[in-house]
């Protein structure tokens, strides 16, 4: 019964962490446009992910 009084509270300030948390990431933007990813996968425009990709020219390899 004693651990009760050191879970609860543990407990309590997890929970305030985690919306802590979740309130900075909104803050952010990490949830602006979530959609814009899942669409971007369907379009035909292929953009280099990096300076090493951009340099080089021609098809890709297999």
């Amino acid at each position: 019964m004693d651990i009760l009084y050191l879970l609860i509270p543990m407990s309590a300030l997890l929970v305030l962490l985690i919306l802590g948390v979740f309130g900075w990431a909104l803050h952010r933007g990490q949830f602006d446009d979530v959609e814009r990813e899942g669409e971007r996968i369907l379009q035909n425009d292929t953009f280099p992910v990096d300076r090493d990709q951009a340099s080089r020219q021609g098809p890709p390899e297999q």
